[in-house]
């Protein structure tokens, strides 16, 4: 979404003015719907048509404007897109690691927690009176598949594979949403409904693939977001789908609303309204097109629709029926979020008034981010145990690279109160008595000559998510990317640097600071030890140093396959992944594995046990095994299951991950870890039918630490 074409929405209420009068609508007591349909009856034309705007309010009925507000990894209150609106106080917020970071951690339940977090910072800043210009609708999280590693939003999403991916979704609604059964602290708002993971030409290009793809994959994780999260609200995107513009595509009705039970906002992205026109020249003007998204069931505008509208409704292209039931679903949701009553049960209302200290400013944020951070780094490569640098064994250590000095926010970014690099993070764990050599390139031998007199050499590198600066649309260099612009090379330019570092010092740690895999095919042969870390974490630098110095062990795991060469790739704009794309069909070698993670200490797996050798239609087996921990570390250890089928007689992916769990066993200690298999999550979409088929017939899985390490294996029979 375009910073020029929209910052804030005002869709919904942030309070109700109950000083005057009292309506049903205002009725807590009073059904859902009964309270909708008073207040529509209530309102103007006018009024009605304002609701589906960017700045909503019915100041005649009491109720005030709220906005909306990115948080993909913390609050976007100001940061590199100026996303603060006019006369807002700028404010930092807990800045966690980018969303492809926070999927690293393979951690739904904690993942929660950082969005509940996040659910609690925009209540502050919404209700808090030295504030109170905020929003309670959170644009996140990005349910898009990170199925082409070239993609340049690949930062924003969380993985490849779609049954994590729908996890983590689900998780991170109902963090920000949270568990009261009545009130939300906020609404989630899915982005970016569909199939939108290329960047160049997406305003008018077309993602196809076929029906089976569209639910086993591409919407899978919005599917789940819905039916178990219970987010109520998304962005459509602004490519089409089979030929077809996704802002006025009839799956938005047909599927998310008709089988999902979605009834909330359906907002268009920034710009997309008159893209209708200008880039997929799909209808021959404004006010047809203004009329047809209200149709296909968009319920808020991104940018300036009010004169077409209403050009549409004085012509009878769009009824204020219509109307009626787009702003529907636009007031449940300030409903749901306690925005239409004064109710006294509602303890979200509280936040900001009863406790005034910024959130952002609490201990308890700090070591918050600085967990997630830790959680999410990926141990890839760790010859003889080069890993962790042992403090009382070394006097010196070089930090080296232009990703060692600095902690970069991203497009989505808000501002953090505090940043700390890894130069610091090291310099401060390190102590006084081992001295640090830092050199931010290789300028005069700098960087070759601190390595060559350190004990231990760090070399970190990876992408600028915001290309340095560059205008819209352009790439530093060809491997970066962001939104706008698709990665043009994934090959590492920076690594040229990491050998001549190596080459001074062959106990030489290579940190790859970076939203997206690369190609490191000489680092993976060469270096001894490999770290991946994703950008932005205002305490990238503590977790970091957590990390090399054994504060914590590693287990982080790779969200997106890493591959050797870019021709392994099929073109971007080949939306069926059966075509050899994720490691579902992709039969290449990979450079490190979807999954892939390492760790300080071994695991001894053991005991495969399945309480069921049969499984039927809407049953659960529960598979549990053994984990020993037979190392010299107490660590976690992320566990996962994979699944083919054999016997299918329909196409099937090699692989598919059904299942997964992280859990901490201290060293010389055994867990029992069990993993539930639901029947539904072994069907396949029947097309003929349009219904989830279960196939009778063997299943086949194995239990390991990534998609290529088989632990334990077993089969179970459907029927």
């Amino acid at each position: 979404m375009k910073r020029t074409a929209f910052i804030f929405i005002s869709i919904l209420a942030a309070g109700l003015d109950l000083s005057s009068q009292t309506y049903p609508f205002q009725d807590k007591n009073l059904a859902e719907d009964v309270r909708i349909k008073n207040l529509i009856s209530l309102m103007t034309i006018d009024e009605k048509l304002t609701c589906l705007s960017t700045r909503i309010a019915i100041p005649r009925l009491g109720v005030k404007g709220t906005r909306t507000i990115e948080g993909l990894h913390g609050l976007a209150y100001s940061g590199p897109a100026n996303w603060a609106v006019k006369g807002a106080k700028a404010s930092p917020t807990t800045t966690f690691p980018q969303a492809i970071g926070l999927a690293q951690m393979w951690d739904p339940e904690f993942l929660q927690q950082v969005a509940d977090w996040q659910a609690t910072e925009a209540r502050y800043l919404a209700q808090n009176k030295r504030f109170g210009i905020s929003g309670l609708v959170v644009f996140a999280p990005n349910a898009d598949m990170g199925r082409d590693i070239r993609w340049g939003r690949t930062e924003e999403c969380f993985g490849e594979d779609p049954f994590l991916n729908g996890s983590m979704v689900t998780a991170y609604v109902k963090g920000l949403q949270g568990n009261d059964p009545v009130y939300w602290k906020t609404a989630s708002l899915m982005k970016h409904f569909l199939a939108n993971s290329n960047e160049n030409n997406r305003t008018y290009n077309s993602s196809d693939f076929d029906d089976r793809l569209f639910r086993e994959y591409y919407s899978y994780a919005f599917y789940k977001g819905v039916v178990e999260g219970g987010a109520q609200c998304f962005m459509a995107a602004y490519n089409k789908y089979n030929g077809i513009p996704c802002t006025v595509h009839p799956v938005l009705r047909s599927v998310t609303m008709n089988d999902w039970g979605l009834r909330g906002i359906i907002c268009t992205d920034g710009g997309a309204f008159r893209q209708l026109l200008t880039t997929h020249a799909y209808y021959p003007s404004l006010d047809i097109a203004a009329a047809e998204c209200i149709k296909a069931g968009i319920t808020v505008f991104l940018d300036n629709y009010l004169p077409s509208i209403k050009e549409a409704l004085g012509k009878n292209l769009v009824t204020e029926k219509e109307i009626d039931e787009a702003i529907y679903g636009n007031l449940r949701i300030l409903l749901k979020l306690g925005l239409l009553d004064n109710s006294s049960v509602n303890l979200h209302s509280d936040i900001g008034i009863a406790d005034t200290i910024a959130p952002w400013t609490k201990a308890e944020a700090g070591d918050l981010a600085r967990k997630a951070t830790w959680k999410s780094i990926v141990l890839m490569k760790n010859k003889d145990s080069l890993l962790p640098v042992q403090k009382e064994k070394i006097k010196s250590v070089a930090v080296i690279g232009p990703s060692a000095n600095v902690v970069i926010s991203d497009w989505y970014s808000g501002t953090p109160p505090y940043r700390v690099t890894i130069l610091d993070g090291i310099k401060d764990a390190a102590g006084d008595d081992i001295r640090i050599r830092f050199a931010g390139s290789n300028k005069a031998d700098s960087a070759v000559i601190a390595a060559r007199e350190s004990d231990v050499a760090i070399v970190c590198v990876g992408n600028h998510p915001l290309s340095y600066g560059l205008g819209w649309g352009q790439n530093h260099v060809p491997s970066d990317g962001r939104e706008d612009v698709d990665r043009q090379a994934i090959t590492l330019e920076q690594e040229d640097l990491v050998k001549l570092v190596y080459a001074a010092n062959p106990n030489t740690i290579l940190i790859i600071v970076s939203s997206f895999p690369y190609s490191i095919n000489w680092s993976k042969e060469h270096v001894p030890a490999i770290l991946h870390v994703s950008q932005s974490s205002q305490e990238l630098g503590n977790a970091v140093a957590d990390v090399v110095f054994g504060k914590v062990a590693p287990a982080g795991r790779l969200v997106q396959t890493w591959i050797t060469s870019i021709d392994q790739l099929p073109p971007i704009l080949d939306y069926d992944i059966r075509n050899g794309r994720t490691y579902m069909y992709d039969k290449n070698t990979p450079l490190f594995p979807f999954g892939h993670g390492l760790t300080y200490t071994e695991f001894k797996y053991s005991k495969l046990k399945a309480d069921k050798k049969t499984l039927s239609v809407d049953e659960t087996v529960n598979i549990s095994f053994s984990i020993e921990n037979i190392g010299n570390y107490d660590s976690d250890e992320v566990t996962q299951l994979y699944v083919s089928f054999p016997d299918s007689k329909v196409e099937r992916p090699l692989k598919a991950l059904k299942g997964f769990k992280r859990v901490f066993i201290r060293k010389g200690e055994t867990g029992s870890v069990t993993i539930p298999i639901q029947a539904k999550d072994l069907t396949y979409w029947d097309s003929g039918s349009g219904k989830w088929t279960f196939e009778p017939g063997t299943v086949e899985f194995f239990v390991g630490s990534s998609s290529v390490d088989k632990k334990l294996e077993g089969k179970m029979i459907l029927k």
